[in-house]
């Protein structure tokens, strides 16, 4: 089927950082012509000879416009040439655009991410008033952008859990009363997690940060029809497990150990640096392989350290320890020297893209068919979610090509 261009928000909590200036970087050199789309795993995916966007509605490259909020209130040319992630050409081509972008005030807390603050704070006291200035956030950005379609993403710093067990966070009446209250229980990324629902946009958390990831929050946006997805993307380290874990399985090579530590020195980094935040993050990083594998490795370390030398150009190692047949052991070392930015900036464009669509058909609550892009991905009834990679891809193709069966295609699922 053929649709007319929508015109498609992306509101994001972290602009400023360097996954989003990457991102918004990106899509601006997409647009001059200026770059390929390698790295976007939708871009050229048809369902049978049709283009997906042509197929299901997916809204195209061109017509993402985005916007969001940082502590930080430098334009983005200026926090893009601070992360030194694109390179100097780069940063040239994209200035037009990037200057003239500039974060609007955040909802923040220090008490829940210490290592990263900010000036460009919202004039807002207690949770309730910062929810209300999130939400007129949102409807002026609908408005003044003439948007069709709007996701909220949270790129920003890891935050510290709270008691997921906490009264505040069981119900939406609980949350309600909680905001009322200035419970601290409710964290920042909760609040703009409950303002999008409230005002039916999409919400994405790319981040290991609890946010939408409580039965408030869950039931809340089951009840408003809007679509949640998340935690945590899978970027680097955790993709290759997620790669290798299953080829193990398969093989019926049992993991003995498997030791990973990574350094990286960029704003993600330095959050990381606080144990509070660090632990929220070690807590979706070290669940994946028992899943996988069905059995416990009961010698899984995971180190993340934080480097300032390195900045963006994180370093990843992993030592794997096998046993196969008649007993004997076998080692592999992985070395990923990535850049971080540049592994979640299109995962992150990918992920509003799909949530615009699933918004779209109607299609409220948690995402499950979106786990391909998260380290802890939230399910719907709070089982475990499916962690090994071409099982949650297969689950995504599907749920594409479903919709463009229901839009009236009797395509099959093609080829990238």
């Amino acid at each position: 089927m053929t649709q007319s261009p929508r015109r498609v928000g992306i509101a994001i909590v972290g602009l400023g950082g360097a996954v989003a200036t990457t991102a918004v970087a990106g899509l601006e050199l997409l647009r001059l012509g200026a770059v390929a789309a390698d790295g976007l795993p939708l871009a050229g995916l048809t369902i049978g000879d049709v283009p997906v966007e042509e197929a299901t509605g997916l809204a195209h490259y061109d017509d993402l416009v985005v916007g969001g909020w940082d502590l930080d209130g430098s334009d983005l040319y200026k926090a893009a040439e601070q992360h030194g992630v694109l390179d100097a050409r780069q940063l040239q081509q994209a200035e037009p655009l990037l200057s003239t972008l500039t974060p609007w005030p955040a909802a923040g807390d220090a008490d829940f991410c210490r290592n990263v603050t900010g000036g460009n704070v919202v004039l807002a006291e207690g949770r309730r008033a910062q929810a209300d200035a999130v939400r007129a956030d949102l409807r002026r950005f609908r408005e003044e952008q003439q948007l069709d379609g709007l996701v909220l993403m949270n790129l920003a710093s890891t935050e510290r859990w709270p008691d997921p067990a906490a009264a505040a966070l069981q119900t939406p009446e609980a949350f309600e009363a909680g905001l009322d209250a200035d419970d601290r229980s409710i964290t920042p990324s909760m609040v703009y997690a409950y303002a999008a629902i409230c005002e039916g946009v999409g919400y994405a958390n790319f981040t290991p940060s609890l946010s939408a990831d409580v039965p408030a929050l869950v039931q809340l946006s089951e009840q408003r029809g809007v679509p949640i997805a998340g935690k945590d993307g899978k970027t680097g380290q955790t993709m290759m497990k997620t790669v290798l874990a299953p080829a193990f399985r398969s093989r019926a090579l049992t993991v003995e150990g498997w030791y990973s530590t990574n350094i990286l020195g960029n704003r993600d980094g330095l959050a990381l640096d606080d144990p509070a935040s660090l632990e929220s993050k070690l807590q979706t990083k070290g669940k994946v392989l028992d899943s996988i594998l069905g059995y416990p490795v009961e010698d899984h370390v995971v180190r993340i350290d934080y480097y300032r030398p390195r900045g963006d150009q994180k370093e990843a190692w992993d030592a794997i320890d096998l046993v196969g047949f008649l007993g004997q052991r076998m080692q592999i070392k992985v070395d990923f020297q990535c850049r971080d930015s540049i592994l979640a900036a299109p995962l992150a464009v990918e992920i509003a893209r799909l949530v615009d669509l699933a918004q779209q058909r109607g299609e409220g609550g948690v995402q499950d068919h979106l786990g391909w892009f998260f380290k802890a991905p939230i399910t719907a009834d709070g089982s475990t979610p499916e962690h090994a990679m071409h099982r949650q891809e297969s689950v995504l193709m599907d749920w594409l090509s479903s919709g463009a069966a229901q839009a009236g295609s009797d395509a099959d699922p093609g080829s990238r």
